[in-house]
């Protein structure tokens, strides 16, 4: 006949299946709280960086004393009168923007506004964030003009654009967004 085990026999696994459970558990809570770090400091990153700059741009900046020599910011020349009328100024419209039937809208404005209309159509770039007007040599005048009818603030001669994509006209108008 065999003999019982002794009571240490029959505790001694328990216990060590115990301690290697804890261990298993110990380790698993520590990767647990480590993928939990790595996924929430990029958005908390960010999110500080917001409170960073928002607090940045709310406290005002220190005032400092301009040096002596500073020269003020040189005024913009005067832009001379307009020489010819709208009814003879021709402008080309160009959509700029994407959006369908911009162009076409646009030089319905400015016929209202007595602009005769050289042609519409699409700019090489459907990108522009803001309105550009152009003029050819010698129509800086009637550009400014334009550029206050329409309320554009960018304003600058003709850049990147031949004179025939305008067709005959001596302003241009670039729709942005």
């Amino acid at each position: 006949m065999e003999a019982p085990l002794p009571p240490d026999e029959l505790i001694r696994p328990w216990r060590t299946a115990t301690i290697v459970a804890s261990l298993i558990a110990a380790v698993e809570l520590v990767l647990l709280l480590a993928g939990a770090a790595l996924l929430l400091a990029k958005p908390l990153s960010h999110a500080l960086m917001r409170h960073a700059h928002s607090a940045a741009v709310v406290t005002p900046a220190k005032k400092t004393k301009a040096p002596a020599a500073a020269k003020p910011h040189p005024k913009p020349h005067p832009v001379a009168k307009p020489t010819l009328a709208r009814s003879k100024t021709s402008v080309a419209v160009l959509n700029g923007n994407g959006r369908d039937g911009a162009a076409a809208a646009e030089a319905s404005r400015l016929h209202g506004l007595g602009y005769p209309i050289a042609s519409t159509g699409n700019a090489r770039r459907q990108d522009y964030a803001t309105s550009v007007v152009l003029y050819r040599p010698g129509y800086q005048a009637e550009g400014a003009r334009l550029a206050r009818d329409l309320d554009v603030k960018v304003v600058g001669p003709l850049d990147g654009m031949t004179r025939k994509a305008l067709h005959g006209g001596e302003l241009a108008i670039i729709l942005g967004a």
